[in-house]
């Protein structure tokens, strides 16, 4: 079925994938919890004020958005909620010594106050709207019909190397972790890195899902509808890539221009970022300085520039199909805002403008609505990495990290089944915790691209060993330090207060 003819150009969705793994109590910086704090304050804010005033207007069906479990756990978590208003406060003091400092110069004077204000908006919204964490401001944003909320699997595990059973289990545990915080199950989910293994629609379909994401090569480029996969009644939707990639692609796009705000440079004595990109290949001590008037004369042509790149996509599409095609942009949430300073308000520019180019801006349920099914398909196995294949959580660089996840779901799967499943076990719970969290597919990722590899192992094996250490003390017997380590680190890793071990255990026959 495909769309019928009305007076649009055609249909376009933009979808943002919000994550970041388990960061409380673990490190500061250069990674660790710094990294959520400038996420949180740098593009979750400014997206979330950006959502709220579309709801105000009485927007609906702005964007799909994607809220991993395990972000949504720190951004509800109380240790976490108290850190990031204590960071924020740092941020202010940053900013006032900035302003001592650069008073000679006109260009870092005004940045230091645009910093200030932005710290003072930016305790103003934890100390308010944000004060009981995200998840009434996202049920709100969901309820009224302005976003299309995806969930996802507990601790966004690469889904085709896990075994069938702990992928059911993190798959479920997850949706049920949304409903939990939103009040309501959702039926798309984002599948962390897009990752696909033939077959998995059927976990899906049993899970209630009934549409995701993958990239549009597992779709031969054929991300012009969405598609049900096999003979389910589970659809996917493509990536676009050349509409997404306008944006932002492993070579190019939109933030890395001379004169958008560097993110890699820091003028270190106050902490702040005060020069512009300026060029690919200057030196940082050789930037320019951050100029918010050059940067915004940039930004409106990128505006037009996405739009126009949309309506001829749309226009070609409909050339090639004889009907109205839909485009779908998908993107990490942490660009707009975290990597690219300027992102949130090219957000905002776009979503403006698309509407009136005669584009329907809409989510992937919209989409759906307004007729954009193809024909079924077989998807490959794939995913959005590099290759587009499994290689960045399954290549040589971290063999033997798939080799020992492999191994610790063998012994976790042998821990629940050996449980007698009759009452709740907190000690189990927790060490099932553990598990997802080793699981996490950002630690593959990180060491691939040699993006704080260190760091990465290094979560991966803590918690592994805790697991260990949880498993070897319910097999011992010991209960009594059993439940005392279990509430140790339940107290610095406690995502998942609903997770429940025997969800986890081998059917009965």
């Amino acid at each position: 079925m495909s769309a019928g003819n009305s007076a649009h150009e055609g249909t376009f969705c933009l979808v943002l994938h919000s994550h970041l793994p388990w960061l409380p109590h673990h490190g500061s910086w250069p990674v660790g919890e710094e990294w959520l704090y400038q996420a949180w304050t740098h593009s979750y804010l400014p997206v979330v004020d950006l959502l709220r005033r579309f709801a105000t207007e009485g927007r609906r069906d702005v964007l799909t958005l994607g809220m991993t479990p395990v972000l949504a756990a720190q951004l509800d978590d109380p240790y976490a909620i108290r850190a990031c208003h204590d960071w924020v406060g740092h941020w202010q003091l940053r900013t006032q010594h900035a302003s001592t400092l650069w008073h000679g110069d006109p260009l870092l004077r005004d940045l230091a106050a645009a910093e200030h204000q932005a710290a003072m908006s930016a305790t103003e919204e934890l100390e308010t709207r944000w004060r009981h964490g995200f998840s009434p401001i996202l049920r709100s944003l969901v309820d009224s019909d302005t976003i299309e909320l995806l969930g996802g699997p507990l601790a966004h595990p690469f889904q085709p190397l896990l075994d069938q059973r702990v992928r059911r289990f993190a798959l479920q545990a997850g949706l049920e972790d949304t409903a939990l915080r939103i009040g309501r199950a959702q039926e798309g989910i984002w599948a962390p890195e897009c990752g696909y293994a033939p077959g998995m629609e059927r976990d899906y379909h049993d899970a209630g899902v009934r549409r995701f994401l993958v990239d549009g090569p597992s779709l031969h480029g054929d991300t012009s509808a969405a598609h049900p996969v096999g003979d389910s009644d589970v659809v996917c939707f493509g990536r676009d890539l050349e509409v997404t990639y306008r944006v932002w692609s492993p070579k190019a796009g939109y933030p890395g221009h001379a004169a958008y705000r560097d993110f890699h440079t820091w003028a270190h004595e106050v902490g702040l970022k005060a020069s512009r990109v300026t060029g690919k290949t200057v030196e940082p001590q050789d930037k320019a300085p951050y100029d918010p008037a050059l940067a915004a004369d940039v930004l409106g042509s990128h505006v037009k520039d996405f739009v126009e790149t949309v309506v001829a996509r749309l226009r070609s599409l409909r050339e090639q199909h004889g009907s109205e095609s839909l485009v779908v942009a998908a993107y990490d949430t942490e660009l707009f805002g975290h990597w690219w300073h300027e992102g949130p308000a090219w957000l905002e520019g776009i979503l403006r403008a698309l509407p009136e180019a005669g584009v329907r801006v809409t989510t992937l349920r919209g989409a759906l609505e307004a007729g954009h099914l193809g024909e079924p398909v077989q998807l490959p196995a794939s995913s959005w990495g590099s290759g587009k294949d499994w290689r960045v959580w399954d290549g040589e660089q971290v063999a033997d990290m798939v080799q020992d996840n492999t191994a610790l779901q063998t012994r976790l799967l042998d821990l629940v089944d050996q449980q007698d499943g009759t009452t709740r076990d907190a000690v189990a719970d927790q060490a099932v915790a553990e598990a997802m969290m080793a699981l996490s597919s950002d630690w593959a990722f990180m060491v691939t691209k040699d993006s704080a590899a260190d760091y990465a192992r290094r979560r991966a094996r803590v918690h592994t060993e805790r697991f260990d250490a949880l498993a070897g003390l319910l097999r011992s017997g010991d209960r009594a330090r059993a439940l005392a380590l279990a509430e140790e680190y339940r107290r610095a890793d406690g995502p998942f207060g609903h997770l429940d071990a025997r969800a986890l255990r081998r059917p009965r026959a």
